[in-house]
């Protein structure tokens, strides 16, 4: 597996080798070694699945401390537009975002650790998209940062996404509390 670090400190791209023949592929989508090679000692405890229609926009989701989670994530049909938000307020990164495209064609997988919020749009219609977290669902620490927050200056791709009532209620940066 190629392990790629990005400017955000402890967000990793992973590019697993696949093997393909006449009969499909095969790849390695999780392998602890590699992870503990690159400093990174994890125990994942929860999986998550979702499947959204093209142009859903699910985000920018995340658990406020002491209930933090990190996740390992791909997508296993479609494609996604993968959106990552540093909130650590002492990274050079704080505020800043991260895009890559996931989808089951390239089997890319991002891991983003603990103090990111994490979202995407879904460029296919039945993208499913898969989560291995380090940590369990708290719904008392989850927050959500507004998808399209002008101060961010995310380009989502799209003008009208599909988003949910709850995420078109997401705070502004500016305006939520980070406990981290």
């Amino acid at each position: 597996m190629q392990v790629e670090k990005t400017e955000f400190h402890g967000l990793l791209i992973l590019q697993p080798k696949i093997f393909k023949d006449e009969r499909g592929i095969f790849f390695e989508s999780w392998n602890e070694s590699v992870f503990k090679s690159h400093g990174i000692n994890i125990s994942f405890i929860q999986d998550n699945q979702s499947v959204s229609k093209k142009n859903v926009l699910r985000g920018l989701h995340f658990q406020n401390h002491p209930h933090g989670q990190g996740k390992l994530v791909r997508v296993t049909k479609g494609s996604a537009l993968d959106v990552v938000l540093d909130l650590r307020k002492d990274s050079k990164t704080y505020g800043k975002h991260f895009k890559h495209k996931l989808s089951d064609q390239n089997a890319t997988m991002l891991w983003i650790p603990y103090g990111f919020a994490h979202g995407f749009i879904a460029l296919e219609d039945q993208t499913v998209f898969q989560y291995k977290c380090d940590a369990l669902y708290q719904p008392e620490s989850e927050e959500c940062i507004a998808w399209n927050d002008p101060s961010l200056g995310i380009y989502w791709g799209i003008k009208k996404p599909i988003v949910s009532a709850k995420d078109q209620e997401g705070k502004l940066l500016k305006d939520v509390h980070l406990i981290y």
